[in-house]
């Protein structure tokens, strides 16, 4: 369960990141960003913090409340990698239903790699690797 202080509650913060933030869709979850603080008051930076929204269209109670539990663990282990005063709202789709856990997890990768909110799969200081074959480097001192 997430922590008091990492949760999206009232409404009124849920509509500020859905109208003012970024969003990035994938198959099975959209997740909306907002890299501010949607509350605005705030000497200290506060924590990211995360909120959900799995409507009917997902599934009956039980259905919907599995979904959740699953986003919502996987959202706490990443919310330390997002920025500070960052607020997120995971939207699921009724495909979440039947989705595993890895798959929701690769979707909310995804999303948060096009948002711009944690780094790529390769780190920024590693240069992509040569696409020209070994033998065409005159200096490679290979002999074949």
């Amino acid at each position: 369960m997430l922590p008091a202080a990492a949760r999206l509650r009232r409404s009124d913060e849920f509509r500020v990141v859905l109208r003012r933030g970024s969003r990035a869709g994938r198959r099975r979850l959209v997740v909306h960003a907002l890299t501010t603080d949607p509350s605005g008051a705030a000497d200290l930076p506060p924590a990211a913090r995360a909120g959900f929204v799995v409507s009917k269209a997902v599934g009956n109670s039980v259905v919907r409340h599995r979904v959740t539990r699953r986003l919502r663990h996987l959202v706490s282990a990443r919310l330390g990698t997002l920025p500070a005063g960052s607020a997120l709202v995971v939207r699921a789709l009724p495909p979440s239903a039947s989705a595993s856990s890895a798959e929701l997890g690769a979707d909310l990768d995804a999303a948060l790699r096009r948002l711009g909110l944690t780094p790529s799969r390769r780190p920024a200081g590693d240069a992509p690797r040569p696409t020209r074959p070994a033998e065409a480097d005159p200096d490679h001192g290979s002999a074949v």
